[in-house]
């Protein structure tokens, strides 16, 4: 089986790179799948879980934010951040999970901060709890 090369980027770190069979993430239309020989594809890419097959196992990786450009044979990730599962501290994750429920509920700040921080908790939580 043909492989394609996944980069996912920070600014700070080159967080994955490996030749992989298959991707699967949401991107701005929904989520979508890509094999390698995929069309020419440029996406931004919201809270979401970036799922990696390869060599008949799967890994998620964490990403907030960021572009998706897909090529034949290469797919890079531009993130703000991105983490793979033993890099996430879970009871940090849960405590900002209730942090921010806790801001939401309570109206206080900048909701769309804190429903963001929501997201991004619970995209961690996913990641390390459910791997896809």
């Amino acid at each position: 089986m043909s492989k394609m090369h996944l980069d996912i980027v920070t600014p700070e770190r080159n967080v994955y790179s490996e030749d992989v069979d298959m991707i699967v993430t949401r991107a701005a239309g929904g989520d979508i799948g890509i094999l390698p020989k995929h069309a020419p594809l440029v996406s931004p890419l919201g809270v979401t879980v970036v799922r990696v097959k390869k060599d008949g196992k799967e890994e998620s990786i964490a990403v907030n934010g960021g572009f998706l450009e897909v090529r034949p044979d290469r797919v890079t990730i531009l993130a703000e951040t991105a983490e793979l599962p033993g890099q996430i501290d879970l009871e940090r994750a849960k405590a900002a999970k209730e942090r921010a429920k806790k801001r939401l509920h309570d109206g206080d700040g900048d909701l769309k901060r804190a429903e963001l921080a929501l997201r991004r908790a619970l995209n961690r939580i996913n990641v390390v709890q459910k791997p896809m």
